[in-house]
């Protein structure tokens, strides 16, 4: 029954989760610390498999939570293109993901649209804040937007990142 509130112990939640990754609904994605190149033992997320059992599940239209389904859907296709994916927490912002594949790594941001100068300066201002050569890319729906360069971020559509990758 919906709208009920229960209490339920941690462990308990802990199962839940182990038992949907195990059923392949979600998936963990650790945490990366890029300025020590190593996991953390904590702080994961949890992105679906689905992104339609996601909407169903989550109780928000997707026009409410836009960057989350879009972040599902780049998380979906890097691990589809063979990448292994983490997130990293930065000081002042989140990378969204970090990608190995073998030795070479990049960085992705997700967005929905980049149509201030804030959301410029928050989805650029994480990536340029790491200073390492990797690749860095920010994938967005923002319109008519082509594969541009700044500052040595990447900036492409979510149509071409799908269709023609990084």
């Amino acid at each position: 029954m919906r709208g009920r509130e229960e209490s339920v112990s941690t462990d308990l939640a802990l199962k839940y989760i182990k038992y949907l990754c195990d059923a392949y609904i979600v998936h963990k994605v650790e945490r990366f610390e890029i300025r020590g190149k190593r996991l953390l033992e904590s702080n994961e997320k949890y992105d679906f498999e689905d992104a339609g059992i996601r909407n169903t599940q989550t109780m928000v239209g997707r026009d409410k939570n836009i960057k989350k389904v879009i972040e599902n859907i780049i998380y979906q296709q890097l691990i589809n293109n063979g990448y292994k994916v983490y997130v990293d927490q930065l000081q002042g912002g989140e990378i969204d993901f970090v990608c190995t594949k073998g030795p070479s790594r990049i960085y992705v941001q997700a967005s929905y649209l980049i149509a201030s100068e804030q959301t410029r300066e928050r989805e650029f201002g994480a990536l340029k804040k790491i200073k390492d050569n990797y690749p860095k890319y920010v994938i967005s729906m923002t319109p008519l937007v082509t594969k541009t360069d700044d500052d040595g971020i990447v900036h492409l559509s979510l149509r071409e990142f799908l269709v023609k990758g990084l």
